[in-house]
């Protein structure tokens, strides 16, 4: 992994939630997820989360997820943080995953809460420490209340925080403002979960992204993220304010796998739009409005007739 760890910035500051490009029957494509790997490390991200929703990781099977971790982490692991997805509603299914993540090589875990079972704050806590007990590798939990549907409590973020192996949280909630009293209260490293809420989360004491719109906008990000550490809060908006055609054409509809392989395929990075049941493709329409933010945010050419 690269050389420098940081308590405040244990896995980088601008990571995307890489997607998982396939082939157009269904099958993973590794010699394309290691280009698109490749070509982010290069583009300003300094880590990778695989395997993870916009992954496709509840889609992809177990000998995939580990190809995937090891062939990304012998791609680029000298040079960025690679977080492998460990997250499930079953804790013996997670546990295994985090397993068989830190086998194949993974840097870190990340571990969203239990979705649809919609557990207790007990059972939350009980999960998320079964699976940080699982291996020596930092954990980052996930808070995303809206795919889940149940939130991390103020006390279980705590309970959480006093483990030795969980370090940081990405934050999906829309709360900057119980963000900062969180952050307060804890030492995790608060990393924002949606493109739109950055700023606001940098405001209140966030230290980097997990994105989506990083797939096609990683410099951007990192030149705002480099702005607002020197104080320059005014660039960190102009940037930011540049990239909200393509932050709205990633996440709009909130199809931000689709979206973001019709964005990689739009600026020549993947080939195919493919996808896993239940999410399918954008159509060439569909895809055409991703094109236009794109376009709108800069970073296509706009033809005119």
């Amino acid at each position: 992994m690269p050389t420098v760890t940081s308590a405040t910035h244990p896995f980088g500051s601008v990571l995307s939630a890489m997607v998982t490009p396939m082939t157009d029957d269904g099958g993973i494509d590794l010699r394309s997820t290691v280009a698109l790997a490749k070509h982010l490390v290069a583009h300003g991200n300094d880590g990778l989360v695989l395997n993870a929703t916009t992954g496709e990781g509840s889609t992809t099977h177990a000998p995939e997820k580990a190809e995937i971790v090891a062939a990304v982490v012998e791609a680029v692991g000298d040079r960025a943080y690679v977080v492998a997805g460990a997250g499930s509603n079953d804790t013996a299914h997670a546990v295994r995953m985090a397993e068989q993540a830190a086998e194949a090589g993974a840097h870190g875990l990340l571990v969203v809460t239990p979705y649809y079972s919609r557990p207790s704050q007990e059972g939350i806590a009980r999960h998320v420490e079964a699976v940080a007990d699982a291996t020596p590798l930092p954990v980052m939990l996930y808070d995303v209340p809206g795919r889940t549907g149940v939130r991390l409590a103020p006390g279980t973020i705590e309970r959480l925080a006093a483990h030795p192996r969980v370090v940081a949280m990405k934050d999906a909630t829309g709360d900057p403002v119980a963000a900062a009293s969180a952050i307060r209260r804890t030492a995790l490293a608060w990393y924002s979960g949606d493109d739109a809420a950055v700023l606001a989360l940098l405001a209140h004491g966030a230290v980097g992204i997990v994105g989506v719109v990083t797939h096609v906008l990683g410099e951007q990000y990192a030149a705002l993220f480099d702005a607002w550490r020197r104080g320059d809060t005014a660039r960190a908006l102009e940037i930011f304010l540049a990239a909200q055609p393509a932050i709205t054409a990633l996440n709009g509809a909130g199809f931000q796998t689709v979206a973001a392989k019709a964005a990689l395929v739009e600026t020549g990075v993947l080939r195919s739009r493919a996808t896993r049941l239940p999410l399918v493709p954008y159509t060439d329409d569909e895809a055409a409005q991703v094109r236009a933010g794109l376009q709108a945010a800069g970073l296509l050419d706009v033809v005119t007739a």
